[in-house]
């Protein structure tokens, strides 16, 4: 059996970042999705394109500029359960693919627009990237340590976090209310407000006030010394997560400490003092030692490990966090269903990789991809 979204149609205008990701996790789910990608330009992983999240799907490289090339995707369209694309505001409109002309080929339509400052604004029409919609959003300056400039956390906010699984769940959740209501409609959906809304929780801490304004003196931004990472005397580090009172005590006694000689936790005058004695104890012992002493309390303190490390961690290989497809090392589909588990498989590496077949399955003849070939508007 499939996945859960297993006869679910969904057409692909390529891109880059977070909407290949909401279209992998949506083929993963078992979505058959179609990526329309440019007639000659190379993806895989031999490009500083999308990589592996091109995998669990198609494609077919079209030149959206000749007309055959746009009517074929109205053609897909007429068939789809959803379209996803990210262009900025007014491109797909320009190539005669915007939301009036799908929709009037496909009443059901579901149509996802991925943008990075929205389809309106002042800065819509601007370029940008994960780091500048963070910034602006108000997710960026809190990440960092006192005295610091701000740390750009990888594009994990705004490119994936605010964006692609964002799109993801708009699209999920637009499908849903199209399927009772038998119309489809425009998913609008920006990496600045899916940044934004990640950081409803902080909101809610400015608003109790126990949130300053000030970057790394609040409890989850390295200004307390139970969540901070401390170095170890292999060079390693060990994420302490110790907020609740129980898993401090098991935090100081892991560490060998007595708490009569440390001042109360939640005393902010005296963090840098306390953060100051659990680094020259870290220091002490390896993160191999640590880990193993943590081991065995229940005190939320873990390895930090690398990118190349967490696949083979005892705990991640048990539960295939991670898998293997040709050879490559990748993370798992994400959530997991019991009854209609999904499944990841080789990426589409190759532009033009459906074969004819796979084209008639979404109602293009043979004879019709055959003549679009010859004419160049399909590769």
């Amino acid at each position: 059996m499939g996945g859960p979204l297993s006869g679910v149609r969904i057409v692909e205008l390529g891109g880059i970042g977070p909407v290949p990701y909401a279209s992998m996790l949506l083929a993963d789910a078992g979505a058959d999705v179609l990526r329309i990608t440019r007639a000659h330009a190379p993806e895989g992983l031999g490009t500083v394109g999308s990589g592996l999240l091109l995998r669990s799907r198609s494609s077919i490289g079209v030149d959206l500029k000749r007309p055959g090339g746009a009517a074929l995707v109205l053609d897909l369209v007429a068939g789809a359960d959803a379209l996803v694309e990210g262009f900025r505001p007014g491109v797909a409109e320009s190539m005669g693919l915007g939301p009036e002309p799908c929709l009037a080929r496909n009443e059901r339509l579901v149509y996802g627009r991925m943008t990075g400052w929205g389809q309106e604004g002042p800065m819509a029409r601007k370029a940008g990237h994960d780091i500048n919609y963070i910034a602006v959003a108000g997710a960026l300056w809190p990440i960092g340590r006192a005295g610091e400039r701000p740390v750009p956390p990888l594009n994990l906010i705004g490119d994936f976090g605010g964006g692609g699984l964002v799109l993801a769940f708009g699209i999920l959740a637009a499908l849903s209310e199209s399927a009772r209501s038998g119309r489809g409609q425009v998913v609008d959906s920006a990496m600045l407000d899916g940044a934004a809304s990640l950081l409803t929780m902080l909101y809610s801490h400015r608003a109790l006030g126990v949130w300053e304004d000030r970057r790394g003196v609040n409890v989850l931004d390295t200004g307390a010394p139970f969540y901070e990472v401390y170095e170890t005397a292999d060079g390693g580090y060990m994420a302490v997560g110790a907020i609740e009172p129980q898993f401090y005590a098991a935090l100081v006694g892991g560490l060998g400490l007595e708490r009569s000689e440390l001042p109360p936790q939640m005393e902010r005058s005296h963090w840098e003092e306390t953060k100051a004695k659990f680094a020259a104890v870290f220091a002490t012992k390896t993160r191999e030692e640590w880990t193993a002493i943590f081991a065995q309390l229940d005190a939320c303190v873990t390895p930090v490990l690398s990118p190349a490390e967490a696949p083979g961690h005892e705990h991640v290989a048990q539960r295939e966090t991670y898998l293997e497809i040709d050879g490559i090392v990748q993370p798992a589909p994400v959530p997991r269903f019991e009854r209609t588990p999904s499944a990841a498989v080789a990426g589409s590496y190759l532009v033009g990789d459906a074969a004819d077949g796979k084209l008639a399955e979404w109602g293009i003849s043979n004879a019709v991809a055959s003549a679009l070939r010859e004419d160049g508007a399909l590769a």
